[in-house]
């Protein structure tokens, strides 16, 4: 009884339900997402790979129209082929070389010499993703060996890249180099410190 007693209780009331309307219809349409195009009868919706939508004109009217980027809820992914199969090769030369000389630097890190001239002194040797990776966070004054003992011996030889055992001072490192446009460089090593 309470909103009929006066046309003050019915209007509060009134203006109570409208703001209540409102707040659940917000409140609903964020939980099920913005709505989504659709498409008419005389257009045509093509959804490219990078997510956005082009609609094409009516059949016959030469144009075309674009609805603008829109995301897609479903990324499409296509792959072009199966994934390559390395191809073992006797290790190339001239990747054993670089492992050989990379692993020289490696281990020249005398007292006083900073990450970034030791890093530097590797860049011409080793991929960037090595580089700005793991390497640059290594403290050289963790790396206990001083001296490469031995020659590279190939441990898996593929046509693009060598993984071989490099002997040190201080146990082996297990250095990988693969074949880019730069020519061979170290991509990944484990051991040494």
């Amino acid at each position: 009884g309470w909103p009929l007693r006066s046309p003050r209780h019915l209007v509060v009331t009134l203006i109570g339900v409208v703001i209540l309307a409102v707040v659940i219809g917000i409140v609903a349409a964020h939980l099920h997402g913005p709505a989504k195009p659709a498409a008419t009868g005389s257009a045509a919706l093509d959804t490219t790979t990078n997510g956005s939508t082009a609609t094409s004109g009516t059949a016959g009217s030469g144009t075309a129209a674009s609805t603008g980027p829109t995301t897609s809820s479903t990324p499409v992914t296509r792959l072009a082929g199966p994934p390559e199969t390395p191809v073992s090769a006797p290790p190339a030369p001239a990747a054993l070389d670089v492992i050989r000389t990379w692993g020289k630097l490696w281990v020249n890190h005398p007292v006083g010499m900073t990450n970034q001239q030791w890093l530097a002194q590797l860049t011409p040797y080793t991929t960037p993703e090595l580089l700005l990776g793991p390497m640059s966070s290594v403290d050289v004054a963790n790396i206990d060996p001083t001296q490469v003992t031995g020659a590279p011996i190939a441990t898996q030889s593929f046509t693009d890249s060598v993984e071989a055992l490099l002997p040190t001072n201080a146990g082996q490192l297990d250095v990988t180099a693969i074949d880019t446009p730069q020519g061979w460089l170290v991509s990944s090593y484990t051991g040494g410190s």
